[in-house]
């Protein structure tokens, strides 16, 4: 790989209740994260889309690093299979941890607090605290209205047209960790121009 990412931190969900497409994507993604190098951080659960996801990437040989806030720790649905399971105080402290020892990210599909993680990472990028590869996995089609209410935000000059440059959708696992594998780091400076580091 021509860039330093080698641990990549992937946000999605941990409901039982979902169409069977995004399990298949979640495993497709932890395969090809294993063959390619990446190990996972992620949000240390064992349920949904993040066990699946764990279990891919452990079975291909690759390591996990979960982060599980104290109260869903003593839930037990804590990952113990993780190589490195981190216990924090709290949700806020959690992604923060999830950020330090993370060099990238990938939004699967998944409810609040996936959106949530995304919008901060993006967020981050666009202030100058992060130059980080950011991955939306649209999943046939799942994020499309979030995007198109992104496109609405830079219409209304809620957001410069610049930030597009901030994350990158992908439709398949596959294109999203062609991206990592290619990704030359960009930051956005003081007028929020993106400019690309040497």
């Amino acid at each position: 790989m021509s860039n330093n990412i080698k641990n990549v931190c992937v946000y999605t969900s941990s409901s039982n209740e979902l169409d069977k497409k995004y399990y298949e994507t979640a495993k497709e993604l932890g395969v090809l994260m294993a063959q390619n190098g990446f190990n996972l951080v992620y949000g240390g659960g064992n349920l949904g889309m993040m066990g699946v996801l764990a279990q891919a990437v452990k079975d291909f040989g690759a390591k996990v690093f979960g982060v599980l806030p104290e109260k869903l720790h003593q839930l037990g649905v804590g990952d113990v299979g993780c190589d490195e399971l981190h216990i924090t105080k709290s949700m806020r402290t959690r992604k923060e941890k999830l950020d330090n020892i993370s060099d990238a990210a990938i939004a699967l599909a998944g409810g609040f607090g996936t959106l949530e993680e995304l919008s901060e990472m993006i967020v981050q990028k666009q202030l100058g605290y992060s130059d980080k590869a950011i991955v939306i996995l649209n999943t046939d089609g799942f994020y499309d209205n979030l995007l198109k209410f992104f496109d609405e935000i830079i219409s209304k000059n809620f957001a410069r047209e610049e930030m597009l440059a901030s994350y990158y959708v992908a439709k398949t696992p596959q294109e999203a960790i062609n991206y990592l594998k290619n990704y030359q780091s960009v930051y956005f400076d003081a007028h929020l121009k993106v400019q690309s580091k040497s």
